[in-house]
């Protein structure tokens, strides 16, 4: 059995690559953290023409109908890139949400627009920092919902949210009426966020709940991300301790330095192979998802925050300056580990979906 992705799927991850690396050098992620722009609009619009935002979107709804195991390499070098635009909020949330609930219209509407970047999709879950899934106050009539999402990432520049209210999902028009938006920070600044008030504002239910799977599939997304990330911190960290001399010979030398870049490869293989487990469970859409999810989720948080927060350490002195990059890295893998609910909550959904396993 082949448990390694085809010569043609690398292939396309080398392209992913090529184009990232030419497309999002360091100085873009910089430019959206130092200014008011929200995302970098021209990379977005440049991912779209490459047909990344419909990878998985099959071909009949505008997309280029690839599949899952496509999608995750293409997140893990968006990780790598530190892409400051909003494609895990389109991609793995909005999408994801109405490919897997939507009626035929709602496909055959929005995911085209997706699909080519037309329109920016994200999901409004959050009700405030710890809010249980189970007790939120959001309300859906049928046709207009009222309530508060914060923070919603990409909420100030999305066009239409897929909204978890306390009865369903629901799909809302963001630059419609009775929708109020103000920007919130977060660590991260090159992900945009908003706080976003619904009065009344016109929505459109979206099929049965799907949030506990929605959620899982998307992990695995974020986990591949998430491990593009932490490799990008083991290559900094690697080449910084081969070109640092100190006391007439490369930092890399030094037993300390050795140990620290060992653990953080040690953590990224482990996150990489929950996440290909993780990968295959998601294409086939077999019943082990909750495992997968969760068991990719945490040991991928885990491994990033680890590699980035190392990657600091390793180049000492400068490693704690604005002026260096490693910055970005560590931000983007605090963030991350919140987006869906942080590690806690994926180790309890872990130690729940184990158990469930044990006593079927």
């Amino acid at each position: 059995m082949n448990f390694d992705f085809s010569d043609e799927q690398k292939e396309l991850q080398a392209q992913a690559n090529r184009f990232l690396t030419d497309k999002c050098p360091a100085t873009v992620p910089r430019t959206i953290l130092e200014s008011d722009a929200p995302y970098a609009r021209e990379l977005w619009e440049g991912i779209a023409e490459m047909g990344f935002l419909g990878t998985a979107i099959p071909e009949e709804y505008g997309g280029v109908g690839f599949g899952y195991l496509e999608l995750c390499l293409i997140a893990q070098e968006m990780g790598r890139a530190v892409v400051p635009v909003p494609f895990s909020s389109s991609v793995y949330l909005a999408a994801e949400a109405i490919l897997l609930a939507g009626t035929e219209e709602q496909k055959q509407n929005y995911l085209p627009k997706l699909a080519s970047g037309e329109i920016i999709g994200t999901l409004a879950l959050a009700e405030g920092f710890g809010t249980d899934t189970n007790d939120l106050s959001t309300s859906f009539d049928g046709s207009v919902i009222n309530g508060t999402k914060n923070p919603v990432v990409d909420g100030d520049i999305a066009d239409i949210a897929i909204v978890v209210t306390n009865s369903g999902l629901a799909i809302v028009d963001l630059n419609g009426d009775g929708v109020q938006r103000e920007a919130v920070e977060t660590v991260d600044p090159t992900r945009s966020h908003a706080s976003i008030t619904f009065s009344n504002a016109a929505a459109e239910g979206l099929g049965d709940d799907i949030l506990d799977t929605l959620l899982s599939r998307a992990a695995i997304l974020f986990a591949f991300e998430q491990v593009g990330g932490a490799d990008a911190c083991l290559a900094m960290s690697k080449s910084y301790s081969v070109e640092r001399y100190a006391f007439g010979r490369a930092i890399g030398s030094f037993q300390a330095l050795k140990h620290k870049m060992a653990d953080i490869y040690v953590k990224n293989e482990l996150a990489r192979s929950n996440a290909y487990f993780g990968a295959m469970v998601l294409t086939e859409n077999a019943p082990e998802l909750p495992v997968a999810a969760a068991a990719a989720r945490v040991s991928a948080t885990d491994a990033y925050h680890f590699a980035s927060k190392e990657n600091i350490q390793i180049h000492g002195g400068i490693g704690f300056t604005w002026e260096f990059d490693a910055q970005f890295y560590y931000r983007r893998s605090k963030l991350l580990a919140l987006a869906i609910g942080g590690p806690l909550t994926w180790k309890e959904k872990l130690v729940c979906a184990l158990e469930t396993e044990v006593t079927a």
